[in-house]
């Protein structure tokens, strides 16, 4: 069995030796559209991150029998092409649940306790050259008591709610999908959560109900010392209007995750703010924790061992 996958490099250093006891891995690091119509011409198996498996690719793959995510989300594969040809598509979930929530509260905890400016004062020399013994010049908040709103209450919203409460914060949610299906926190409407959550999370999908969900209308809702975290997918939070609401001082900060465009272009307006120190941003990483990308690779592996 030939198992292609077309960008391994993706999974960084992670062992693929699980996948590899099952049959022949050809292992590209990154392939373009045009690469991958030839590197995919023997392939049984196919694994994919990011490349876009397309109905040209497919076509280009006659021995296909199975394409593999290396992730949950499919939506850069054509399902539907697949099922015509009778190729079925799988995916691992919840693999980097742990990972993302983790993140989530690095980013939150980031800004709401200004830790990048407390720990440059010490690096820089500046507390060495002060005459008392602390630093009181820039403010800092405690989460305890605090609002969460959460935007999409999920596998990974529930546990950011359960991480939220232990310490110590009262969280509210708005369902994406319509459906209140969580009774364990209130649920409220959009605009209520907007205005009155001290920090605003965001795990939802990105979809017709969440594309452009958070423009410059609901972010002027939020309290001048409220922040809000992308973890979801990027485009769900308009980033032209955080980059002005940002510079404008509307809001305490925003830490995001995830992006329209990845990599960012380096003329993104995110880039570009007056206020850098308002902003916690890291480079779609939060799924990637060494465990969850173990986790992962046995997880497609798994998914090859059911056969066809």
């Amino acid at each position: 069995m030939r198992i292609v996958f077309l960008d391994a490099a993706t999974l960084g250093d992670t062992s693929l030796e699980p996948i590899a006891k099952l049959g022949e891995l050809v292992c590209w690091p990154t392939s373009t559209a045009e690469e991958a119509l030839d590197r995919v011409a023997d392939c049984e198996v196919l694994i994919v991150n990011k490349v876009k498996v397309t109905k040209e690719l497919l076509a280009a793959a006659p021995a296909l029998r199975l394409v593999c995510e290396a992730a949950t989300g499919v939506n850069n594969i054509d399902v539907e092409a697949c099922a015509e040809r009778g190729i079925p598509v799988r995916n691992v979930a919840g693999y980097s649940t742990d990972s993302v929530v983790q993140e989530t509260f690095m980013h939150i905890l980031t800004l709401m306790g200004n830790g990048p400016y407390f720990d440059n004062t010490v690096k820089s020399g500046a507390y060495s050259r002060g005459n008392i013994f602390t630093d009181v010049s820039k403010p800092f908040f405690e989460i305890t008591g605090k609002t969460l709103g959460i935007i999409g209450m999920g596998t990974i919203g529930s546990k950011v709610a359960k991480v939220g409460v232990a310490f110590g914060m009262n969280v509210i949610y708005f369902s994406t999908s319509g459906t209140n299906h969580c009774t364990d926190y209130p649920s409220v409407p959009l605009e209520e959560l907007m205005s009155r959550s001290d920090v605003i999370s965001v795990h939802a999908p990105y979809n017709a109900r969440t594309a452009g969900l958070v423009g410059e209308k609901e972010l002027r809702l939020m309290k001048p010392t409220a922040f809000i975290v992308n973890m979801g997918r990027g485009g769900i939070v308009e980033e032209a209007a955080l980059a002005k609401v940002i510079d404008e001082g509307v809001i305490g900060g925003a830490g995001l995750d995830v992006f329209v465009t990845e990599p960012l272009p380096e003329d993104h307006p995110l880039l570009h703010t007056s206020h850098p120190e308002r902003l916690s941003l890291t480079p779609h990483t939060a799924w990637a924790s060494v465990e969850a990308r173990g986790r992962l690779v046995e997880g497609i592996a798994a998914n090859i061992a059911k056969g066809f």
